[in-house]
């Protein structure tokens, strides 16, 4: 089941891409696994897969324990300022830093820990009460902020658009984020690159990805439902 749903995935994204004039090969495919059994997440792996997506720390490093050591952990769920020293050091990229005082704290243990640790703003785009993240308008007077960190290296952005029945209904959303990082791009800030666009999931991927994601996290799409 995982190989079949991994080949038509492929398949969507190779042909999202050529409509979009984009290289497939510019595209990281990020593997959802979160309470997925590591049978599971092994065919996954099996059928190429390296990017694995985790929201809980602790399910994280028991299957970085477990699986391959070329496997690339990404930390998508909110990341609690007291589980950030154990997590350092084990994952490529935290897609989650969505307050100050989260940042602060990455950069404290980052430094205590002489390691450097590279993450993604998580922006509310669309403002939906029940999300966590920074909303649009208050990034210009926060964005400085990150200029004063040695150790966390902030390298875009990521959204979790609202969950709706036809994906062209978060089209507005991505194309909001994707001109929010042209726009950071362009005002230069201290340590706030925007190499990638995490944005897309499994009932929306196609669309975030012609909209500029390079960073697509499929769950469901990949293992089936829960």
């Amino acid at each position: 089941m995982v190989k079949d749903n991994l080949k038509n995935i492929r398949d969507e994204m190779n042909n999202a891409c050529e409509r979009s004039n984009r290289n497939l090969d510019d595209i990281t495919l990020i593997a959802v696994s979160k309470t997925k059994p590591n049978e599971l997440i092994m065919e996954a792996y099996e059928s190429g897969v390296r990017d694995f997506g985790e929201n809980k720390v602790q399910e994280l490093l028991r299957k970085k324990e477990e699986l391959p050591d070329d496997v690339r952990w990404h930390m998508i769920g909110h990341l609690q300022t007291n589980k950030v020293r154990q997590l350092l050091g084990n994952t490529v990229l935290i897609h989650s830093i969505d307050s100050i005082r989260l940042a602060d704290t990455i950069d404290t243990e980052a430094r205590k820990k002489g390691i450097h640790v590279d993450g993604l703003l998580e922006i509310n785009i669309a403002k939906e009460a029940s999300k966590y993240g920074f909303i649009e308008e208050e990034l210009e007077e926060i964005l400085p902020i990150f200029a004063r960190y040695k150790n966390l290296h902030i390298k875009g952005l990521m959204t979790i658009a609202p969950n709706v029945e036809n994906s062209e209904e978060n089209r507005k959303n991505f194309k909001k984020l994707k001109k929010l990082s042209v726009d950071i791009i362009d005002k230069n800030y201290d340590n706030v690159e925007v190499e990638f666009l995490s944005m897309g999931m499994s009932g929306d991927y196609i669309v975030a990805l012609e909209e500029g994601a390079n960073l697509l996290r499929v769950g469901t799409g990949i293992f089936g439902k829960r």
